[in-house]
């Protein structure tokens, strides 16, 4: 079993490698907290374990085996948030630091049961896949709000759960997943949108709108199946 230590920095380097390729030490470095030196102690250890692949200087990044343990943290995480939000009621902007500590106390009873009762849930409440029980998840695509065009018909199919303001502000804008947003026009000035949300106007700045991914549904008011 590995310890939550390890476990946050497989999590740590898949969720940046994700976001930006191969991961330097600073970089974890500052989304873990730690110190420099530090993280190129555990990450000679990883890379001792087979669970990354490390050049000085050219950064790190997962293994086939690193990549499946980091998945299996992430699961429990996903799976955690989504049992706070429809069990034990939390809001989704509530949840995020409850399952950072929960998920490293799931044993893998614990997780078959919770799995069970959520009906063996795809996504968490914001939208994110669940990796599968073995370690794999699947990697489908969609826009950001902020890069679709006028006239276009979204839904909302995934928001970044970084933030919990972002998440707060979305509410108070009656966003959550699934919810369809017609994008009326994109402001030239600073990038804001005037959508309609049900039959309500309002704006959307563009630095919102870029933790919102969507899928089209519609443009110009024609019906279109758009992948990913």
């Amino acid at each position: 079993m590995l310890s939550e230590q390890v476990e946050n920095y497989l999590k740590g380097i898949y969720e940046l490698e994700d976001q930006r390729g191969k991961v330097s030490t600073s970089l974890l470095s500052e989304r873990l907290r730690v110190s420099s030196a530090s993280v190129t102690e555990m990450i000679q250890r990883l890379a001792e374990d087979h669970m990354v692949d490390y050049t000085p200087y050219k950064g790190v990044a997962l293994t086939e085996d690193g990549r499946r343990h980091a998945l299996r943290i992430i699961r429990k995480h996903r799976l955690w948030e989504l049992f706070l939000v429809e069990v034990l009621k939390f809001n989704w902007d509530e949840i995020h630091d409850e399952a950072e500590r929960l998920e490293h106390m799931m044993s893998d009873r614990l997780e078959e049961r919770i799995d069970a009762v959520l009906g063996h849930p795809q996504l968490d409440p914001h939208g994110h896949v669940i990796p599968s029980p073995d370690g794999l998840i699947s990697t489908e695509q969609h826009p950001l709000l902020s890069d679709v065009e006028s006239g276009c018909v979204v839904t909302v199919t995934r928001v970044s759960d970084s933030n919990p303001e972002v998440l707060q502000y979305l509410s108070k804008l009656g966003i959550g997943i699934s919810t369809t947003i017609h994008v009326r026009e994109r402001i030239s000035f600073d990038g804001s949108l005037r959508v309609h949300v049900g039959d309500l106007e309002q704006f959307i700045s563009e630095k919102l709108a870029q933790h919102v991914s969507v899928t089209i549904v519609a443009r110009e008011g024609k019906q279109e199946v758009v992948d990913g």
